[in-house]
């Protein structure tokens, strides 16, 4: 359950950069945002899939 917090955290920290840096226009921080909240967007979908919310035993 703490993984799935954790991801979610960095997720939303992600996209909160992606709209600062649409904001300032800088596209290299949009990129590396964008990136970031692909890929721990994709790993928190997929381990509350995997695992259950909350986590079943």
């Amino acid at each position: 359950m703490g993984l799935v917090i954790i991801f979610s955290l960095v997720t939303l920290l992600a996209l909160y950069g992606v709209i600062r840096s649409l904001r300032e226009k800088n596209i290299l921080g949009l990129l590396f945002g964008l990136g970031t909240a692909a890929v721990f967007g994709w790993f928190t979908i997929m381990t509350v899939l995997h695992h259950g919310y909350p986590v079943a035993h």
